[in-house]
C-alpha cells in the first residue's frame, strides 16, 4: 500500500535525524509526486522496527507495477536513490553541521557524517552486510579477507540499454564533484542522496566523502576538485599530510600512479583513507637505517611481504623531504641482478604506494616500492599475482591490498560453496568447469589435513584462501623476504 510505505519512509527519515519532524508534510508531498499521486490519506500503520530495505522494496515494487520504472536492479537503484533524496537536507546544511561538530572534535564531525552517509542509503548497509569477511594469521600478522558482494552485478537488460544509450561524459568520472545530486544513468550510479564535504588541500578545493562500498571502517575517499590524473610526487606527500592534520584519527594513502600496480581510477587525483588499523600499520620494523642529511627522520624496513620503508618524524617537512629523495632515487633505480629496471623502451616502471598516518605525536609515512615491468613469462606483471594464484586473485594489487586487506571477486562465493561439496563427497573437481581451476590448489593443501568434515571445511577453505592472498602479496613485493631479497634491498638503500 503506497500511503503506508510513504508514511514509513518519512518516519524512517525522522527517526534517523536526516528529516526534521517539521518537514513531514513537505517530504510526504515530494514522495507522492514521484509516484504521480495527487491524493494522500494518513493511514494507521506500525511504525516500530522500521527496516529501510523492506520499505524501499515495497515502494520499488509499487513503482514497477505502476509502470514508473522497469523492474530491474539498474532502474530500481536509480529510483530508490531519488526516493531517499526527498528525506535529505541540502548540501550546505550538512556542511554547516559538519564544521560545527568539527569544532567539538574531528571525530565528532566524522562520526556524524559517516552515520549520515549510511542513514541516507548512499552506503547501502544491507548490501555491505552481504560481504563475506574473515581474518587469517600469517607470519606478517593478521590479514583481512573479504569477498565483495555489495556491488550489484550488472543485469543484462541494463547492459543492453546502456549500450544503446547516447554516451555521456558528464560527470567525467565517478570521483568528480559533479556527482553530488546527479540522477544517474544505467551506466553511472545515481548520487542524489550523496553529500560531499568540501575541504582545502594545498590551498585548492578538494572533496571528502565515504566510499559507498566500505571495504573497512569509515573507508573514505579524498579527491581533487579538478579532474586531473594521479601523480606520485612531493606534492602528493604534502596533500596526504594536509589531510592528516585535518583528521589525525584517520590514515590516508594513495594508489601508485602507473598501470598494473595502480588502482582502477588513474584519471582522477584521489586518495583513500579511514579509521582502521591494517596489518601493515601493526607490522614491526625489522631494521632501522639513517639517510645522510636526513638524520632527524627515523627510517626502517617493515616486516611485510611487499617492500616497505617506514619514515617517522615529529615534523612533517623533514619527512616529506626524505620521502621525495627516496621517490626520486627509486624512479631512476635499476638493479639488473634483482630484476629491477627503472624503464624499458622509454616506459617508466618504478613508483611508490604511500600511506600516511599520525602515531601518537609522530607523523608516519610508509613508502611501498612498486615496479610494473612485464615479461613473456609474466605478461600481467612480474611483481603482480603470478598465474598459479589467478584462480583466487588476478586483479591489480592496489592500496587496500597493499595494506593487508584482500578484496576478492564475488565469483569466489559460489565457487567455494561448490568446492566444499566436492571435497566432502570426494567428487572430481576437474570435472566441473566452474571450479576446475582450483583443482591443483586443493590437491596441494588437502594432504595437510587429517580429517575434513562438514564442521571444518569452510574454515579450512577460508584459511587456505588467506594463505593464497599472502602469496599474492609476496609476488607483488619487489624484494623478497629472504636473505637475497634483503641484500638487494640494502643495495637500494646504499644509493640513498
Amino acid at each position: 500500500m503506497l500511503y503506508d510505505a510513504i508514511k514509513k519512509l518519512v518516519q524512517y527519515g525522522i527517526n534517523t535525524g536526516i528529516t526534521p519532524e517539521s518537514e513531514k508534510i513537505y517530504t510526504t508531498n515530494l514522495l507522492l509526486d514521484l509516484f504521480h499521486e495527487d491524493n494522500y490519506e494518513d493511514v494507521d500503520c506500525d511504525l516500530n522496527n522500521l527496516v529501510l530495505e523492506d520499505i524501499l522494496a515495497e515502494l520499488l515494487d509499487i513503482a514497477a507495477e505502476r509502470g514508473i520504472i522497469e523492474n530491474s536492479i539498474g532502474y530500481r537503484d536509480l529510483f530508490d536513490t531519488k526516493l531517499m533524496n526527498t528525506l535529505m537536507p541540502r548540501p550546505s546544511q550538512i556542511q554547516q553541521t559538519f564544521w560545527e561538530k568539527y569544532k567539538v572534535s574531528p571525530e565528532t564531525a566524522t562520526d556524524y557524517y559517516y552515520k549520515l552517509s549510511q542513514d541516507s542509503d548512499y552506503i547501502r548497509r544491507y548490501r555491505i552486510a552481504k560481504d563475506r569477511k574473515w581474518t587469517v594469521d600469517t607470519k606478517y600478522g593478521t590479514l583481512d579477507i573479504t569477498i565483495n558482494l555489495s556491488k550489484p552485478e550488472k543485469d543484462p537488460k541494463a547492459i543492453a540499454a546502456a549500450g544503446k544509450a547516447k554516451s555521456s561524459s558528464y560527470p567525467k568520472c565517478q570521483l568528480c564533484m559533479e556527482n553530488e545530486g546527479y540522477a544517474g544513468r544505467l551506466d553511472h550510479p545515481a548520487r542524489e542522496n550523496h553529500r560531499i564535504i568540501p575541504i582545502t588541500i594545498q590551498d585548492n578545493p578538494w572533496g571528502f566523502q565515504y566510499s559507498p562500498y566500505v571495504y573497512y571502517n569509515e573507508h573514505c575517499i579524498v579527491f581533487n576538485g579538478q579532474h586531473v590524473p594521479m601523480k606520485i610526487d612531493r606534492n602528493a606527500f604534502e596533500k596526504l599530510f594536509d589531510f592528516i592534520k585535518l583528521f589525525p584519527h584517520y590514515f590516508l594513502g594513495s594508489n601508485a600512479d602507473l598501470p598494473i600496480v595502480g588502482g582502477s581510477i588513474l584519471s582522477h587525483d584521489h586518495f583513500q583513507g579511514g579509521n582502521y588499523t591494517f596489518a601493515m600499520a601493526k607490522a614491526p620494523i625489522i631494521e632501522h637505517f639513517t639517510v645522510k642529511g636526513y638524520e632527524d627522520v627515523t627510517a626502517g624496513i617493515v616486516k611485510w611481504p611487499l617492500s616497505v620503508i617506514r619514515l617517522q618524524s615529529k615534523e612533517v617537512k623533514p619527512l616529506i623531504d626524505l620521502a621525495e629523495h627516496i621517490l626520486n632515487a627509486w624512479r631512476s633505480y635499476t638493479d639488473e641482478d634483482a630484476f629491477i629496471f627503472a624503464e624499458t623502451d622509454g616506459t617508466p616502471h618504478n613508483t611508490i604506494t604511500p600511506i600516511a598516518r599520525k602515531r601518537g605525536d609522530l607523523y608516519e609515512l610508509d613508502l611501498t616500492l612498486r615496479n610494473n615491468i612485464t615479461t613473456e613469462e609474466h605478461p600481467l606483471g612480474v611483481y603482480h599475482p603470478h598465474a598459479k594464484l589467478h584462480h583466487i586473485k588476478k586483479e591489480n594489487i592496489g592500496l587496500i591490498e597493499v595494506m593487508g586487506l584482500a578484496v576478492l571477486p564475488a565469483r569466489l562465493k559460489g565457487e567455494m560453496e561448490l568446492l566444499k561439496d566436492y571435497i566432502l563427497t570426494g567428487k572430481d573437481i576437474r570435472s566441473n568447469e566452474q571450479i576446475a581451476k582450483h583443482a591443483d590448489w586443493v590437491d596441494e593443501f588437502l594432504p595437510n589435513y587429517t580429517s575434513i568434515t562438514e564442521e571444518n571445511v569452510e574454515e579450512i577453505l577460508q584459511q587456505e584462501v588467506g594463505k593464497v592472498f599472502c602469496e599474492v602479496l609476496e609476488d607483488a613485493g619487489v624484494y623478497k623476504c629472504n636473505e637475497k631479497g634483503l641484500e638487494a634491498f640494502h643495495r637500494f638503500l646504499d644509493v640513498l
